[in-house]
């Protein structure tokens, strides 16, 4: 399988050659590329089997989408394990790419790298100037660094490392446990289990936290692009125009479980930032015909997916 690029990349990519890490996951599940192997066949934190893998397959392209990621309650417990996990991944995949010449790279960041005192919406030239949020800034710093190490090898050694921000993910394949996920499948989750015993959804927060909601096909067509296509050393917000409130992607999840759930929501409990709007102008500047997935539409996707699924889901 070939494709055709834009200007500033390579004339033909070979999707034989294109490794993706966590290629079964969230994200990387939903990106084109042959070769996907699980954590168990490569361990990403060990140098040398990844290295040994890429030569092997002789790859020459990699979408670094593998990361230790976890909800609230997670990243505020493990904030170390979730610095020093992402920051070797990132290093190794990059390090092991530039021995093996690789083309080109695109690694995700997150949202999370953002000062938690950051002007909204959120823009790149604010990404150094503050702290992130306490509550994950292992996680947020590690994921900042991406963006460092792809930017010091572009300097010295000329390698082609494209960055995409993108804001909360969400979707089929999620990892879906209730102590380490993020809001959307936490929730599913949660109703699921309040619809089999008629029990009341227990939500942590007031529901009035906003966020934006990416669904992982659409980042999946993005990354696609933007390894055909995207050149700049500039890091590319990835997120739709609108914001949720807690409370309505509540709404919608109870609605595609057909449940008509009494949802209680804890105060006590930590809900994260208030908002976290994110500027994609010249994400929409340079792509003006893609179209997002309404949110209740990948919700009910999501759902369906998980009621059929939920044996082998990942909870």
């Amino acid at each position: 399988m070939r494709g055709k690029v834009g200007s500033g990349v390579p004339e033909m990519i070979d999707y034989d050659k294109v490794f993706i890490t966590g290629g079964n996951g969230l994200v990387g599940s939903c990106v084109t590329g042959k070769h996907r192997p699980s954590s168990k066949e490569v361990n990403l934190l060990n140098y040398d089997e990844t290295l040994s893998y890429m030569q092997e397959n002789k790859i020459e392209y990699v979408v670094h989408c593998a990361a230790r990621v976890g909800g609230v309650k997670e990243n505020m417990e493990k904030l170390g394990e979730f610095f020093y996990e992402n920051m070797l991944m990132t290093l190794n995949i990059i390090e092991a790419s530039r021995v093996c010449g690789v083309k080109k790279m695109v690694c995700l960041q997150s949202t999370c790298i953002f000062p938690d005192d950051a002007t909204y919406p959120l823009t790149t030239d604010q990404i150094y100037k503050g702290e992130p949020h306490p509550s994950n800034y292992g996680y947020g710093y590690a994921k900042r660094m991406t963006e460092i190490n792809a930017r010091a090898y572009r300097d010295q050694y000329g390698m082609n490392i494209v960055n995409v921000i993108p804001c909360n993910v969400y979707g089929i394949g999620d990892n879906f446990n209730l102590e380490s996920s993020h809001v959307i499948p936490g929730l599913i989750h949660k109703c699921y289990i309040s619809k089999q015993y008629q029990s009341d959804l227990n939500v942590w927060g007031d529901g009035l936290a906003q966020r934006e909601f990416l669904y992982n096909k659409d980042l999946g067509k993005i990354i696609d692009w933007m390894l055909l296509e995207y050149d700049s050393s500039e890091s590319l917000i990835a997120s739709p125009d609108e914001e949720y409130a807690i409370s309505e992607a509540v709404n919608e999840i109870t609605k595609a479980f057909d449940f008509d759930a009494t949802v209680v929501y804890d105060s006590s409990k930590p809900k994260g930032q208030h908002r976290k709007p994110s500027d994609n102008s010249k994400f929409k500047e340079l792509r003006p015909d893609f179209e997002f997935t309404p949110l209740n539409i990948g919700i009910k996707e999501t759902v369906d997916w998980f009621n059929t699924n939920y044996e082998k889901a990942r909870k």
